[in-house]
C-alpha cells in the first residue's frame, strides 16, 4: 500500500533549523512530483514547496523562499525539507504529498497521496 511518513518535526526557538524527511513506499517514486504543505488549527492548508520528478525544478511559497529548501533522493524514496531561520509563523503541522505528474505544483487538489503530518513549533 502507498505510505508517506513524515519525521523530523519538533519544538525549536526562533532562528533555529529543522530538517523534515518524508519516506515514501508503495508507488514508483520517480514518476511522482512531491510537495510540502502546512496547516495550523482552524486555518487553510498552505503550499510550502514542491519538486519535480527528477529534482531539477523546484517551487516555493514567497513566505519561505530563501529560508527553506526542498530536495529529493530517488534512490532512497525520500523527500526532504530543510528549514532555516525559523519564525513563529512557521508553526504548523507539515504534510508531505505526492502526485502522478512531472511537477512542481502548488495546487493542493492535484496531489494523490498525503502523509499524516509532523508538528513544527517555533517559540520566541
Amino acid at each position: 500500500q502507498v505510505q508517506l511518513v513524515e519525521s523530523g518535526g519538533g519544538l525549536v526557538q526562533v532562528g533555529d533549523s529543522l530538517r523534515l524527511s518524508c519516506a515514501a513506499s508503495g508507488f514508483t517514486f520517480n514518476t511522482y512530483a512531491m510537495g510540502w504543505f502546512r496547516q495550523a488549527p482552524g486555518k487553510e492548508r498552505d503550499f510550502v514547496a514542491s519538486i519535480s520528478r527528477t529534482g531539477v525544478t523546484t517551487s516555493y511559497a514567497d513566505s519561505v523562499k530563501g529560508r527553506f529548501t526542498i530536495s529529493r533522493d530517488n534512490a532512497k524514496n525520500t523527500v526532504y525539507l530543510q528549514m532555516n531561520s525559523l519564525k513563529p509563523e512557521d508553526t504548523d503541522v507539515y504534510y508531505c504529498a505526492a502526485y502522478f505528474g512531472l511537477g512542481p505544483s502548488a495546487v493542493t487538489t492535484r496531489y494523490d497521496y498525503w502523509g499524516q503530518g509532523t508538528q513544527v513549533t517555533v517559540s520566541s
